[in-house]
């Protein structure tokens, strides 16, 4: 198969897709694999690196595009993306597409093969290709929203940790996954007094049992948000419902029960935020303040630390971007029920029903678009 490697061009987004060692596995499975010129500079990785992994060097994203089988990005397409996008063409990336209309209605008039890193799902109802990224991004959060507690950056002025004879920031956690246990873990490393909420109880066990003793768990209800947040120095929001928009835990008529300076930081921003008032924002302009309360909405924070970033998620990626490759996706996702479940988008149909209740658009079944296209 032929393999593209473009160079992300979302703001500020600085990881690549595939390392030169990634590029290597390929050739060794007979396949070609083309890069774009300066695609993994910004994460530490040469031009000359992927050459002599085999890799051959295209200038132009254009060019990827136009002679690629198989898009691998990180990020979904961006709007001057979808031209380049062919029938038929596999796209292995995150997309989100619960979060972007205009997105979803791109990929399906380009009748693009969508696979969405974020729900490739195991047995156990992990999403692997999400862990990585979920990791980075909860740990993240905490290095962020220390930053902005800050006064020159509008926050309140106080430190994560205290120091002796003062107390330490209190900080909530809504969401007790990757991202909320990531996030719990590392404010409670810099001393903070943590409260992390999850609807379930069985999690809420776990975290109780592995957490250290200045994180307490609660139960996730409104009446137990409201109280929390009238107190809390830093929240996290760290909801996940796979390929489907984040509820809204935190409405725009509750930000008036916290205390000017809050920070707030929204890491399911790119599944449309759980708090009501975060909207995406950019490494370059990263917060915007409304009701005295610091917004910070990178929807791809993981960006910041490319290097980091870019060895984590391809270290996961990458076995399932090879069985792509080696079979074809319309036989690996038969053979593979992580990747079925990964399909989004093919032959110009959703096929993803989160996506689909989304957007209030027709649902339909993989199998059948699958026996659809075998037949056609």
């Amino acid at each position: 198969m032929i393999i593209g490697i473009p160079k992300e061009i979302k703001n500020n987004e600085n990881r690549v897709a595939l390392t030169p060692a990634g590029v290597a596995e390929f050739k060794k499975h007979g396949h070609i694999v083309y890069v774009q010129a300066s695609a993994g500079e910004n994460s530490g990785f040469s031009d000359k690196a992927y050459a002599e992994a085999g890799a051959e060097l295209l200038p132009t994203i254009e060019d990827v595009y136009s002679i690629a089988e198989m898009i691998i990005k990180v990020k979904e397409p961006i709007a001057s993306e979808y031209p380049l996008i062919k029938k038929d063409q596999l796209l292995f990336t995150y997309f989100h597409f619960a979060s972007s209309e205009p997105l979803t209605y791109a990929m399906i008039e380009r009748e693009a093969v969508c696979l969405a890193y974020e729900t490739v799902e195991k047995a156990d109802l992990s999403l692997p290709l999400l862990v990585p990224m979920s990791e980075v991004a909860g740990r993240m959060s905490i290095q962020e929203g220390a930053k902005y507690l800050e006064k020159p950056l509008k926050g309140k002025g106080i430190l994560l940790g205290g120091v002796p004879g003062v107390p330490p920031a209190k900080v909530l956690v809504l969401g007790g996954g990757i991202v909320g246990t990531q996030a719990a873990k590392m404010a409670a490393g810099f001393g903070a007094q943590v409260t992390i909420m999850d609807v379930s109880l069985a999690r809420l066990r776990y975290l109780s049992d592995v957490m250290p003793a200045n994180v307490t768990t609660v139960m996730s209800n409104h009446y137990n948000i409201v109280e929390a947040i009238t107190t809390a120095d830093l929240v996290i929001g760290a909801v996940l419902i796979p390929g489907a928009k984040a509820p809204h835990l935190i409405t725009r008529d509750m930000l008036k029960l916290m205390a000017p300076g809050t920070v707030v930081v929204d890491v399911a921003v790119d599944q449309g935020g759980c708090i009501e008032t975060c909207t995406p924002t950019t490494h370059e302009d990263p917060t915007f303040i409304i009701d005295d309360i610091v917004h910070y909405c990178v929807a791809n924070m993981p960006g910041a630390v490319p290097y980091t970033s870019t060895l984590a998620l391809t270290n996961a990626t990458l076995p399932y971007a090879l069985q792509l490759a080696n079979k074809g996706w319309r036989k690996a996702c038969e053979d593979n029920e992580e990747l079925r479940k990964g399909l989004n988008v093919a032959n110009g149909k959703i096929v993803y029903r989160g996506v689909a209740d989304a957007w209030g658009l027709p649902f339909n079944e993989v199998e059948s678009v699958l026996n659809d296209l075998a037949t056609a």
